[in-house]
């Protein structure tokens, strides 16, 4: 039994007692949880806190999170394991009554006064490092009482960034929502297409079905049917709620299937009985938000020729309570490859559907997955409302899909996306990242084309010679060549540098430009003489840590669609400096992540899953060779602040997507070779290339569509507080 290991078993709160249950263990095993001699339902959840739990940890060894809603009253509680032969085990008792639980409350509340204690220097010194990194202390006097609040707010513990709220804390998110919930203003439609829900149903409860049926028959849109499929459900709640609703209603259609075919084969089997112009997909546990339908065919009134549209989503408690709410980007092809992002709720032209033949059961458990793959192929005409309309209810057994395996879901993923490849006629490999349906996908060239590797420098020999010695040393890639673009250097150590690799290495060469330093310029200049078919533009202050860097990124840079591919770049700490650029954020621009640790897992993965961004730094870059012409490379007006930006923004707008590849990792240094720019000439300059931007793409080009508007416009992934 060594492989099980409780780290927790804990209760908490004297009003609303609950327990917690945190567990590594295999899953071929179970828990039961008796309180007071009666069992208690355990609610497996997917976050602790704001962190996204990585439920397979280990080889076959999963981590599970759970709590449990007990009685003021409750005295005693035993924690037992079971395993597949419903063999029991005690594995912990937990005295559970009052003088308990307020003898707890009040050694954490004194816990807590010494641990604000304690933050108060660590605390001031991230507020300082972060004004300095997000805006080189030229912060807008409106943010300055938000940083000042801030202070006292992480002091206090209140999981709040810099006087912005944290949207996957519940009570930071029940507080947004109390101002921000859709309420739509009703008007009258012109068109008013037939949404068929679609919704397979198995052994669900009567008043989780129930509200589930109502959610949709409670909708401000009036033009919708309910279409079920029965998959041959034993639990007598279910068919007697189905058979309610059939009677009550003549909008709510029922098939009953004479034999269980799980979710695939009962989503098909609501389809067929479907009539809507557009389909809509609703599990049988789930709700929908009032408007949601509404919202839906407004859009539809704005664009007709639209076959795709999803929403954002959010998770609902038993209690009723909602949080961790997922804002979802626009359409992200690369993103999709990633994952399942779009989810829920989502509204799809049936016609197209069923043209690709609907739900294929050999992919149940992320069927969906497998559709919106296959139907994304057919159309590109996708719209995101960036309104969250649909509650995912958290709760076992839920679904009509074969739950032997906690894994099958994401195996099914896998072999989706696999077969997506192979239907593009894409030579790639999918690699399952550990986290909860998340994928990796590894493109595989034929040949290896030739990169060039593009370094502008200046003096500072030790921090080149460092970032060059990591690039022959690690790199694992052999067909490349660097070429350093060397202005104004004025120390023999440099040259020396310069001319020893020049004679030790035949694909290094360097160029000297003894001119004004103009980032720009000297980039293109590096790009007119590459030979390589793809270059990338890199800072001497880096250093490589993935061996496979080119590798990872040539493959992104070689599909047709994708523009610029960035990387994930760490501080010596080993904390984020970049991992994805956030364009109209902060003003012009600004990096997520920046202080996160290496490990995190970031906002919904972006930390870890390869993501589509609107920017990515021009500090570790690739592109390929033609597409950075095409655009007539990066803007020379731009010297020094956004001209990265600035390009990526005009990959954009020629129909490229841009990517980072968060497994591919380097340290940057951060202008350790040119040092920080805070005179009155150099803050003058930065002022000056504000403008420029504001000007040449006004306030409507620089809108981010890979970040959804409900977030702050000056933190990335947190909410304005105000």
């Amino acid at each position: 039994m060594n492989e099980i290991d409780l780290i927790d078993f804990s209760v908490s709160g004297i009003v609303h007692p609950l327990i917690n249950v945190s567990i590594k263990m295999p899953n071929n095993f179970m828990l039961k949880l008796i309180v007071d001699g009666a069992e208690i339902p355990l609610t497996d959840i997917e976050i602790i806190g704001t962190d996204f739990v990585n439920k397979l940890i280990g080889d076959g060894i999963y981590r599970y999170n759970y709590r449990a809603n007990i009685l003021k009253k409750s005295k005693k509680a035993f924690l037992y394991l079971k395993n597949n032969k419903g063999d029991e085990l005690l594995l912990s008792e937990l005295k559970v009554n009052t003088f308990t639980r307020v003898l707890l409350s009040l050694v954490y509340r004194m816990r807590g006064i010494i641990k604000r204690i304690i933050k108060i220097p660590s605390v001031l010194y991230r507020t300082i490092r972060l004004m300095w990194h997000r805006h080189h202390f030229l912060i807008p006097p409106k943010l300055l009482k938000q940083y000042f609040s801030s202070f006292f707010d992480n002091v206090a513990g209140r999981n709040v960034s810099d006087g912005f709220a944290n949207p996957l804390n519940q009570n930071d998110y029940l507080s947004w929502l109390e101002k921000n919930d859709v309420n739509a203003k009703i008007t009258k439609l012109e068109y008013n297409p037939l949404i068929s829900i679609i919704i397979p149903v198995y052994n669900v409860s009567y008043e989780i079905l129930s509200e589930c049926i109502d959610s949709v028959l409670n909708q401000t849109y009036e033009n919708f049917e309910i279409c079920l499929a029965d998959d041959c459900s034993t639990n007598e709640g279910t068919i007697k709620c189905l058979k309610y609703y059939e009677n009550k209603d003549s909008r709510v259609k029922v098939v009953y299937r004479k034999k269980n075919g799980h979710i695939s084969a009962a989503s098909n089997s609501a389809l067929k009985i479907a009539s809507g112009e557009f389909v809509g997909l609703l599990d049988n546990d789930d709700l929908l938000h009032k408007d949601a339908l509404y919202e839906v065919a407004s859009v539809l009134n704005l664009d007709k020729k639209i076959d795709l549209i999803y929403t954002d989503e959010d998770k609902i408690a038993l209690n009723g309570k909602r949080y961790f709410p997922h804002f979802k980007p626009d359409f992200s092809p690369d993103t999709l490859l990633s994952s399942n992002y779009i989810c829920h709720f989502t509204v799809l032209r049936k016609k197209i559907v069923d043209e690709i033949g609907g739900f294929r059961g050999e992919y149940n458990g992320s069927q969906d997955y497998d559709l919106f793959l296959r139907f994304t192929e057919e159309t590109k005409n996708i719209y995101h409302i960036p309104k969250v309309l649909y509650h995912w209810r958290m709760i076992e057994g839920s679904t009509s899909s074969d739950a032997s395996s906690k894994n099958y879901a994401y195996e099914a993923g896998k072999r989706a996306l696999e077969d997506a490849l192979k239907r593009r006629k894409i030579n790639a490999k999918v690699n399952m990242l550990g986290t909860p349906q998340m994928y990796d996908v590894e493109y595989l060239l034929d040949e290896l084309p030739l990169i060039s590797i593009i370094i502008p420098t200046k003096d500072k020999s030790d921090i080149l010679k460092r970032c060059l010695d990591s690039i022959y040393d690690k790199t694992n890639y052999d067909n490349f060549e660097i070429i350093v673009i060397n202005n104004n250097s004025v120390e023999d150590a440099t040259f020396a540098l310069l001319d020893n690799y020049k004679i030790k290495y035949d694909n290094f060469s360097y160029y000297t430009y003894n001119c004004e330093f103009n980032y720009s310029y000297l980039n293109n200049q590096g790009v007119k003489r590459a030979k390589g078919d793809y270059v990338v533009l890199l800072n001497n202050d880096t250093e490589i840590i993935s061996e496979n860097w080119l590798t990872k990124m040539v493959g992104y840079a070689s599909q047709e669609h994708v523009g610029c591919v960035g990387a994930k770049l760490l501080y010596p700490t080993n904390t984020v400096q970049h991992c994805g650029v956030v364009v109209g954020c902060a003003g012009i621009a600004a990096h997520a992540f920046i202080g996160n640790d290496r490990s995190d897992y970031g906002f919904f993965g972006r930390l870890v899953a390869t993501y589509n961004w609107s920017a990515v730094t021009a500090a570790c870059l690739m592109v390929k060779k033609d597409k950075f012409l095409s655009v007539k490379g990066l803007d020379e007006k731009l010297k020094v602040a956004y001209n990265d930006v600035d390009f990526n923004l005009k990959m954009l707008e020629n129909g490229y997507f841009n990517v980072v590849i968060p497994n591919v990792v380097l340290y940057h240094y951060e202008s350790l070779s040119r040092g920080n720019d805070l005179d009155d000439k150099h803050k003058q300059r930065f002022i000056s290339e504000i403008k420029y931007m504001c000007d040449k793409w006004g306030k409507t080009k620089l809108h981010d569509k890979f970040y959804n508007n409900n977030l702050s416009k000056y933190i990335p992934f947190y909410f304005d507080k105000k």
